[in-house]
């Protein structure tokens, strides 16, 4: 399988120099050549099929050239030792809860599996590999962790001072040996702003070996195709006249990641992009114009981003053809008062303690569903755990939350990050004299 730019077609490398250089020097991103279709019996049997197994069947077709089977199974059993299940919440309403991992967040997912893929292409390798990666909150955390003590690679994670929770703060920067934290003056596009220059920088190039761990790798999303098809396993013997997916969206890497499983034969008739008051696809979708602009802070603050890079995916993947687009993707915007509003009721309906990014999820499905298909089933991500914003819905759900173990602990840890101002000199001259990443 080879991998192309999304701004050239013609630059197609291996996976391997996909994962390892994260984005192509074009300022593009990589895509595969093809996406195979998944077979019939595949779709058939999932219900029978264990996680692991269901992903290694999806993973061969798309990774089967470049890693071989016993190493690519080895590494989804190793990524992939928690499930993602699906939760009953009303009649024909569920929620896939992405929250089992180690870090309490969807991104766990993918960062398990690319720092493992990444581990095995560089095994004969005589140089470090420096992993650059911005966060609005949860991809910090699940790459830190996800790459914490594997030897050979380097962590550099870039997070916007005062714009996370304070537990994913400290899921970051508490963690030392090869996790490096920068506290960066600024908004979550100035971190992604900083991480893209510097991996196309000749000098950091020339220098240092760099990729990224963001959701612009391609190796974050291929996993995150895996549990859209663990979703529809776990409702494929119900009977549905249509299938809904309602995706929390930021930077659009897993709305992305679930539109590749429909073209690979996933059975949803629709997906929904969720998203905060950053709505620049919801707008989009409204009116055929993609506006960028600087994001505006929100309760729900892993979307807070106005300028999301995987939205050159979807474009790419449609190619460029918007009634293509609209015919798969609805999407919707809401404020935090609507957030904490919904919130507020599906505990107070079902008992459910959603975070706000799901309750984005919800509320978006919740309005598509009166809108265009009250029969339909809908599915929404529930893509952290609640306790990571505990203030948030402890003040609206009026109930105090339980911190999971691997949480608390380390809230009573150090903080080690190193506050860097938003300019790409200083952060270029940080990395080129850090000797701890040559």
């Amino acid at each position: 399988m080879k991998y192309y730019s999304t701004k050239d077609k013609s630059h197609q490398v291996s996976l391997r120099q996909a994962v390892l250089s994260g984005m192509p020097a074009d300022n593009g991103l990589y895509m595969p050549e093809k996406l195979p279709q998944v077979p019939d019996k595949i779709l058939k049997n999932c219900s029978q099929l264990t996680f692991p197994e269901l992903a290694v069947g999806v993973a061969r077709l798309l990774l089967d050239d470049d890693v071989p089977l016993k190493i690519l199974t080895k590494i989804i059993n190793e990524a992939l030792n928690f499930d993602a299940p699906l939760i009953y919440l009303t009649e024909k309403i569920y929620t896939l809860e992405l929250f089992h991992g180690p870090t309490l967040a969807f991104k766990d997912f993918g960062a398990r599996f690319m720092s493992r893929l990444m581990a095995f292409f560089i095994k004969d390798s005589n140089r470090s590999l420096n992993i650059l990666v911005a966060t609005s909150g949860d991809t910090g955390s699940a790459v830190a962790n996800g790459f914490y003590w594997i030897s050979g690679i380097n962590v550099i994670v870039l997070y916007p001072a005062g714009k996370i929770s304070k537990i994913q703060e400290q899921q970051i920067a508490t963690l030392g040996e090869n996790i490096t934290a920068l506290e960066v003056q600024g908004t979550f596009d100035d971190c992604q702003r900083l991480v893209k220059q510097a991996l196309t920088d000749k000098v950091i190039g020339q220098s240092l070996a760099v990729s990224s761990a963001n959701s612009i790798n391609i190796a974050r999303l291929i996993p995150q195709i895996f549990y859209y098809f663990r979703a529809y396993s776990q409702i494929q013997n119900s009977s549905y006249m249509e299938l809904v997916i309602s995706v929390p969206s930021g930077n659009f890497g897993n709305l992305t990641a679930g539109l590749m499983a429909k073209r690979m034969g996933l059975p949803v008739d629709r997906f929904i992009a969720a998203t905060n008051v950053n709505d620049v696809v919801p707008e989009y979708l409204r009116t055929r114009v993609f506006t960028p602009r600087a994001s505006v802070p929100t309760i729900s603050n892993a979307m807070d981003v106005g300028n999301p890079s995987n939205f050159a995916r979807i474009l790419d993947l449609y190619n460029y053809n918007y009634e293509s687009i609209a015919k798969d993707l609805w999407g919707s915007g809401y404020t935090d008062e609507q957030t904490q509003q919904e919130i507020k009721r599906i505990f107070d309906q079902t008992g459910y303690v959603c975070d706000p990014h799901s309750a984005v999820g919800s509320l978006a499905l919740n309005d598509y569903l009166k809108t265009f298909n009250p029969n339909a089933t809908g599915i929404f991500l529930e893509t952290a755990h609640p306790a990571k914003f505990k203030p948030i819905v402890e003040e609206v759900i009026a109930t105090e939350i339980e911190v999971p173990e691997r949480l608390a602990r380390c809230l009573s840890l150090p903080k080690l990050s190193h506050p860097i101002a938003n300019d790409f000199d200083q952060f270029k001259e940080f990395l080129l004299t850090e000797r701890h990443f040559r």
